[in-house]
């Protein structure tokens, strides 16, 4: 597998300046890289979007947004772990979900499944005021979408998430947990500021209470972490009654093979099974485009190499996680 270099330059955006498109050989979906290149602002910035369509986007269209530029959280898995620029406007996060509408050229009325995902740059519960605001938009723009959010858990308050997951009753919370034990979790989300496994727990139940919506838990399974052990405990602290399952197929984050194997794709569906028998509603969420454009989160090749840009000009900042061992890559497999 060789590194993508080839992209689609299109027009700019009312809130950027330069946007690329990435499509993947497999054909349903593609990534927009937006930039500011602005120094003498002091807000330059880049970021990526995903658009995937399921199989036709009239049947099913799904975006994942940025809600940053980089990310601070620093997560040992995601290609946006190592740098944070900074926190991206209301109108940088609708422009973005827009733009990638268009390129559909389906009117999103028209659209029988449209989901619009606040996961791929950036943690939106360390932006709340500029997502909540961004979600009111997008509902009054598109009330027929699901707009879900994607959180790895700051320990922050989550009052202005809890507003608008109220007050739009389209919104949905889905929590990054990833391991069943909070030790291993902490090699993989180093930040420091962030909630326990039963303090997430909480504060879905929580959630669940406030809206009367389930909310998900989304779990990368690998040979490490997928055992029946592994499954007794995330039941011990989540309820099943209460929670949703999502079970990832592990995302690598190195280039030069191939990102996803069927051994991969078999952990996950056996992980799910073993949830499954403990009560969870489940679902395994395979993202498409890992071999060639990088899938998942923060993981198109051209932006970490960006970032690096920025961060040698003094823009970007090392996140929590920089310099610290990568999990889920190839070398690792």
């Amino acid at each position: 597998m060789t590194k993508l270099t080839q992209a689609t330059n299109t027009a700019r955006t009312r809130q950027w300046e330069s946007v690329q498109r990435f499509d993947s050989a497999e054909g349903n979906v593609a990534k927009f890289v937006y930039e500011k290149l602005e120094p003498e602002t002091g807000k330059p910035a880049v970021v990526e979007a995903v658009l995937y369509k399921y199989p036709t986007y009239a049947e099913r269209t799904v975006i994942c947004c940025s809600t940053q530029s980089g990310c601070p959280m620093g997560c040992r898995f995601c290609g946006a772990g190592d740098y944070f620029m900074r926190s991206l406007d209301s109108d940088e996060i609708v422009d973005q979900v827009e733009h990638a509408i268009a390129q559909t050229h389906t009117n999103p009325d028209d659209i029988k499944r449209l989901q619009i995902m606040f996961m791929s740059m950036g943690e939106p519960a360390l932006n709340q005021t500029n997502v909540a605001q961004a979600i009111r938009t997008l509902n009054t723009l598109y009330p027929k979408a699901r707009l879900l959010l994607s959180s790895s858990a700051p320990d922050v308050p989550y009052d202005e998430i809890f507003a608008v997951s109220r007050a739009v009753d389209s919104v949905g919370l889905q929590f990054s947990i990833h391991e069943s034990t909070d030790e291993a979790r902490d090699l993989l989300i180093p930040f420091k500021k962030k909630m326990n496994l039963k303090k997430i727990a909480a504060t879905g139940e929580a959630w669940f209470h406030a809206t009367g919506r389930k909310p998900f838990f989304n779990y990368c399974a690998d040979r490490h972490n997928s055992t029946n052990v592994d499954a007794d405990r995330i039941a011990a602290i989540f309820d099943p009654r209460i929670w949703e399952a999502t079970i990832s197929v592990v995302c690598e984050r190195g280039e030069g093979l191939p990102t996803r194997n069927e051994f991969q794709l078999a952990l996950a569906d056996d992980f799910s099974g073993k949830l499954l028998a403990r009560g969870f509603n489940t679902r395994v969420f395979d993202p498409a485009g890992q071999d060639d454009i990088g899938g998942g989160c923060g993981q198109l090749w051209y932006v970490q190499e960006k970032m690096e840009e920025f961060a040698g000009a003094g823009l970007a900042k090392p996140s929590a996680g920089h310099g610290k061992p990568l999990r889920h890559t190839p070398c690792s497999a």
